[in-house]
């Protein structure tokens, strides 16, 4: 609590009055702001001239008018205490009766581009992303241009190799197809890949086991696509793939993740892999 006294103003104090120079309506030397000691006098003064008096004459009132000039009174009361002492109920009650509402600046929201990547992709690229299939439960995805091409939601996914063929010239989605490498027969992926057209872009995400059935000619086949992790692929490796047929180098897109006892993230099957990027679109051939 702080003690109140009146004595002289101290030389300090002094000096500080004669410097509140005023020039027409400028402050020149603004007095500094009240510390808590100060607005406890603030407050002491006004409930010492002006709420006396006003208790007096509303002991001088009828019973009913009593009662809402003490309402009146301790709700001025509250206001003036929130006003001077501040405070977030102070800044409340300050909104009531001006009609204003501050609220809070909300944060920006970080900007989303196509298929989630960090930034966007230059004029006359693709954006993509790959995420392959998490053990046998979770289904591969394969996005492109903010379309989800294959997915678990489109009901077009299935164990083995997941592949998305597009057009390497307009970006245009030609055809999904997966094809089961546990059971299934390996000669239906050999005529799918056989007779692909020069510039056709090719996304592949692996799902559960993709290497039991495959054979060398289809390993050879994904190679002349731009692979290089297709010809060590095993039982239950995790895998993603972008290549192009007629491709002249090897493609930057690929990943693996060799299935290890010792280095699974799941019971029998690696971690899932997830690849993004940027393809560009390839001029169109000459006739």
């Amino acid at each position: 609590m702080c003690n109140v006294s009146f004595s002289r103003p101290t030389p300090w104090l002094a000096s500080r009055q004669q410097s509140h120079l005023c020039r027409g309506s400028v402050l020149f030397d603004p007095p500094p702001p009240l510390e808590p000691c100060s607005r406890e006098i603030v407050l002491f003064i006004i409930l010492h001239l002006f709420y006396r008096p006003a208790c007096q004459g509303i002991m001088r009132l009828a019973g009913p008018l009593r009662v809402v000039a003490v309402l009146l009174l301790v709700g001025l009361t509250w206001f003036l205490a929130n006003t001077i002492f501040g405070g977030d109920s102070g800044s409340s009650v300050r909104n009531f009766f001006t009609g204003t509402n501050e609220e809070p600046t909300p944060e920006p929201r970080p900007r989303r581009y196509k298929c989630g990547l960090s930034a966007p992709c230059p004029q006359k690229h693709l954006a993509f992303r790959l995420v392959s299939g998490a053990a046998n439960v979770i289904g591969p995805k394969i996005c492109l241009e903010d379309k989800m091409l294959v997915s678990s939601v489109k009901n077009n996914v299935g164990r083995g190799i997941n592949i998305a063929l597009v057009n390497g010239v307009t970006g245009e989605l030609m055809e999904t197809k997966f094809f089961d490498m546990w059971a299934g027969d390996v000669s239906d992926l050999l005529k799918f890949l056989r007779p692909l057209h020069e510039g056709t872009l090719v996304f592949v995400a692996s799902f559960d086991d993709a290497a039991t059935k495959m054979n060398d000619e289809a390993r050879r086949l994904f190679e002349e696509l731009g692979s290089t992790a297709v010809k060590e692929l095993a039982f239950r490796d995790s895998w993603v793939f972008v290549g192009a047929k007629g491709i002249e180098n090897k493609s930057p897109f690929e990943q693996r993740m060799k299935n290890s006892k010792s280095n699974n993230k799941y019971e029998g099957w690696p971690e899932s892999l997830e690849m993004d990027g940027c393809i560009p679109l390839r001029p169109p051939l000459e006739s």
